[in-house]
């Protein structure tokens, strides 16, 4: 299928901000289960899931932002998180797990298709694989937490 540039650059702007939602609501849902943690299992959940995702949300959006400033375009306005529904604490770290295993998803999608290549610039495929080696373990990381939360 035939593109001009701006379609393209503008499927990665529109492909990025969705995967940065899946990525806020993931931080949302580990800010919760934080909150319903002792205390030696949310400095454990801090450390190995919600500073690595943090990083890697915030990463997203400059990535975002950074490429619609240099190819001209409108970025999109992110807002904070928001606070998800009460749930019990598996069950939004199991959310946050789908939550960036859908984010992967979408910027493995958005890479397979070349246009970071064909239309993006080197800070922008810098910027998408620097978030993916991020938060691919942590879907993994999110499911062994499981196991052991409350033990």
């Amino acid at each position: 299928m035939a593109y001009t540039t701006q379609e393209g650059r503008t499927q990665i702007l529109d492909d990025s901000a969705a995967a940065v939602l899946d990525l806020a609501e993931a931080v949302s849902a580990l800010g919760d289960a934080y909150e319903t943690l002792d205390e030696d299992s949310a400095d454990r959940l801090e450390a190995e899931l919600f500073k690595p995702l943090q990083s890697a949300y915030g990463l997203l959006q400059r990535t975002h932002t950074e490429f619609a400033a240099r190819v001209g375009l409108a970025a999109a306005r992110f807002a904070a998180p928001q606070q998800t529904a009460v749930m019990e604490t598996r069950a939004l770290i199991e959310r946050a797990a789908d939550a960036i295993q859908a984010a992967d998803d979408a910027l493995a999608e958005l890479q397979d298709t070349l246009l970071p290549v064909e239309v993006g610039d080197q800070e922008l495929r810098t910027g998408l694989s620097a978030v993916r080696t991020t938060i691919a373990p942590l879907p993994e990381l999110c499911d062994e937490f499981v196991r052991t939360v409350g033990r």
